[in-house]
């Protein structure tokens, strides 16, 4: 009797040898019942016991350890009263202002130009116009427009009238600032696809949508005393 259980112990600890972690488990489960989950990015245990994250990109979904459930919403720390789904996402889309690629962007220098920030806008955006009207009482700062066309079918016809043109920045402001319309010739587009796909990666989706030096990250048209506060913060 003690012989046999010993044995029945050796091969359940061996058993547990074999198996395969929780991450490991869950990746090969979802790859082959949901195909669109085959390139999982990372596989990490939460806060909550027997819950796992699961991240593609910039999204992010929850699994048992088997990976035999999937849920997909936010997960909430009711003692620390914190959206644990909510900040790390948050994390996942944080832009360094370093890491922008300020070549795809039109370069407006407003005085000495020592303050930086970056803003994405549709030319169709009425927020955002109004955003460039107030941008025009704060002084000392470099603006990087992004021009993003997705409010529109046109938005992308603009977009591509004012990036084309011989005067980038007087394309933009005429437009954006006097209600002025460029027509401009065929040029270079594919700034404007790209900074797509770096809104998409970053989930920026809205305009406008203000970054500024130290990586803050603003939705919404920011009037100038706001901008001023923000820009003081950055550049102390």
């Amino acid at each position: 009797m003690k012989l046999l259980a010993t044995a029945v112990f050796a091969m359940l600890a061996l058993g547990s040898a074999w198996a395969a972690p929780p991450e490991e488990a869950i990746r090969k489960t979802l790859a082959e019942r949901i195909p669109q989950l085959a390139k999982i990015d990372e596989v990490r245990p939460t806060p909550m016991p027997g819950l796992y994250e699961v991240r593609v990109g910039t999204d992010v979904f929850y699994s048992d350890a088997q990976g035999n459930y999937l849920i997909q919403g936010e997960l909430i720390d009711i003692q620390a009263r914190r959206n644990l789904t909510e900040d790390r996402i948050k994390a996942l889309t944080a832009v360094r202002f370093q890491d922008l690629p300020l070549q795809d962007a039109i370069k407006i220098v407003h005085g000495k130009g020592e303050r930086q920030l970056a803003v994405f806008e549709d030319p169709n955006c009425g927020f955002c116009k109004r955003f460039e009207r107030d941008m025009q009482s704060v002084d000392n700062v470099t603006m990087y427009v992004f021009l993003v066309p997705i409010l529109s079918p046109d938005s992308v016809e603009k977009s591509r009238n004012i990036w084309c043109a011989k005067d980038r920045v007087k394309a933009w402001q005429d437009y954006m600032i006097r209600g002025e319309k460029t027509t401009a010739a065929s040029c270079d587009t594919h700034a404007l696809e790209r900074n797509l796909a770096f809104s998409h990666k970053y989930k920026i989706t809205s305009t406008p949508t203000i970054i500024f030096a130290d990586g803050s990250r603003v939705p919404g048209a920011l009037r100038a005393p706001d901008v001023e506060k923000y820009l003081a913060a950055a550049h102390p």
